[in-house]
């Protein structure tokens, strides 16, 4: 057997097994997570928190997700991203104990954020949505556990209720979503994940735009990384080429 036979026999084998682990119903399944994509979850700070929920339901579709915050752990603002299809509401509850934020006094906290499916819109079987909320300050904890509670169309209601496991442990059937913060360094320019809940647009926008542009100078230098080992790779290539022809002339020469 070729090579090439060989190696094409072993890919599709390869392929034919990852779809199998793939679709094994023990992997199949995901729960409704929260994470914070792009920058790190900083104490006292503030950020982005997308909750990604996917569609569990072979039949129903989910047309409500609530989402829990915790009040020993508390967050005083939060902003919804506008979900085309989607209304979402906000509720605060009042501290038993009030904390103080930059100076100022607060005496109540997010509760409960609630995101409800307008007529004809749903999340699908085999579908999942993305729910995000902009805000903070973040609690000086190391994590931030946050239940949610999942309605289908069909009267099915999950909860994603469950603490997280200990060291070694088993995870549970239905675990709470679960964001990680980190302390915020010291002597650091922390200056956007402390801004003040309420920071105008403009400075929003000029946090954003400085993450941008982070990410465009990465992604130009891994451009040019890129482009180098291009044109090394076409340089050996033509040089391979090259040779080859070589060869074959001193072959038909020496006949």
């Amino acid at each position: 057997m070729s090579t090439y036979r060989f190696a094409a026999r072993a890919g599709v084998v390869l392929a034919v097994a990852g779809s199998a682990v793939l679709l094994a119903p023990g992997l199949a399944s995901a729960h409704v997570t929260a994470k914070i994509i792009g920058e790190p979850a900083v104490q006292g700070g503030y950020t982005k928190i997308t909750f990604r929920v996917p569609n569990e339901d072979a039949t129903a579709g989910t047309v409500k997700l609530e989402v829990r915050f915790p009040q020993e752990a508390p967050i005083t603002s939060l902003r919804t991203k506008p979900q085309a299809g989607w209304s979402a509401v906000i509720t605060k509850a009042k501290l038993d104990k009030p904390i103080t934020s930059h100076g100022t006094e607060i005496t109540e906290a997010v509760s409960t954020v609630t995101w409800t499916a307008a007529a004809g819109t749903r999340i699908g079987p085999g579908e999942f949505a993305e729910f995000e909320l902009s805000g903070g300050a973040l609690p000086e904890t190391d994590q931030l556990v946050i239940p949610a509670i999942q309605t289908y169309d069909s009267g099915k209601v999950v909860s994603w209720d469950a603490p997280p496991p200990a060291a070694g442990a088993e995870e549970p059937e239905h675990p709470a979503p679960v964001i990680k913060l980190t302390k915020k360094s010291e002597g650091g320019d922390d200056h956007a994940a402390v801004a003040p809940a309420s920071t105008s647009d403009t400075k929003t926008g000029h946090t954003e735009a400085a993450s941008a542009t982070g990410s465009d100078n990465t992604a130009r230098w891994l451009g040019g990384a890129g482009l180098v080992v291009g044109a090394l790779g076409l340089g050996l290539g033509a040089g391979a080429t090259l040779r080859a022809r070589k060869a074959v002339a001193a072959a038909k020469a020496g006949k």
